[in-house]
């Protein structure tokens, strides 16, 4: 199979509406494990997000757009408290078998997930130090890629990280055998490659974003969507 192109016509089943919503529970509850083995935001925390928090003062906020799960924006927050941050967290997703299987995880006080978009919160004026997505600017539409980036920036008072996958055959052959254990039952291996093939290479996603915008490949298969609000210390 050739990955020479983007295949933006590509549909993922968890984006169906009326996909198995058993599977798809199942899937979003693997992402906990599969985020944790190979989105690196362990290192994006630390090269991204930890100075854009310490550039802040008292109360940090971070925004996770289309949280799925909610395995990231924990994650993201545990670090921040770790590094001695006051911060809390909201995660969002239009989906609601998304936000329940996210309030279904380990409970961690000032965290909440909710059943909204972005357009929403950025309408009603809200702020956050950081906004952050993950895996999702592939599933995107041109629209939607392009509205979730204008939200972000009115959202974001220090910086807005969206992370990606890289595409490439690498990626593709690698996950095609790692995603087999963790696979049965759910949407995560064949989604998982349909992901793959419609993510962006480097040189894509910063054709793509608009000016303030900057498309950083921290490592091999990670893209990073990055904007500034303010200078970072």
């Amino acid at each position: 199979m050739s990955l020479a192109e983007r295949e933006d016509g590509l549909r993922e089943l968890m984006d169906d509406p009326d996909c198995d919503p058993v599977r798809l529970r199942r899937t979003l509850r693997r992402f906990w494990t599969v985020n944790h083995a190979v989105s690196r935001w362990g290192r994006i925390y630390r090269t991204q997000l930890r100075p854009a928090l310490a550039a802040g003062s008292g109360r940090r906020r971070i925004l996770d757009i289309g949280c799925g799960g909610g395995d990231v924006l924990r994650r993201l927050v545990r670090l921040a408290r770790r590094d001695g941050f006051d911060v809390e967290g909201l995660g969002i997703d239009p989906d609601p078998v998304a936000c329940a299987v996210a309030r279904e995880g380990p409970r961690l006080p000032g965290v909440a997930f909710r059943k909204l978009g972005s357009r929403e919160l950025a309408i009603a004026g809200e702020r956050f130090d950081v906004v952050v997505s993950n895996h999702l600017l592939h599933h995107l539409d041109r629209a939607s890629f392009d509205a979730v980036l204008v939200d972000s920036a009115a959202l974001a008072s220090r910086r807005s990280v969206h992370a990606d996958i890289a595409r490439s055959t690498t990626a593709y052959a690698a996950f095609a055998v790692l995603a087999a254990p963790v696979a049965p039952g759910t949407f995560l291996r064949i989604d998982g490659l349909r992901s793959i093939r419609r993510s962006y290479t480097r040189a894509e996603l910063g054709a793509r974003l608009p000016a303030g915008w900057r498309a950083e490949q921290p490592t091999a298969f990670r893209l990073l969507a990055v904007r500034d609000a303010a200078p970072v210390r």
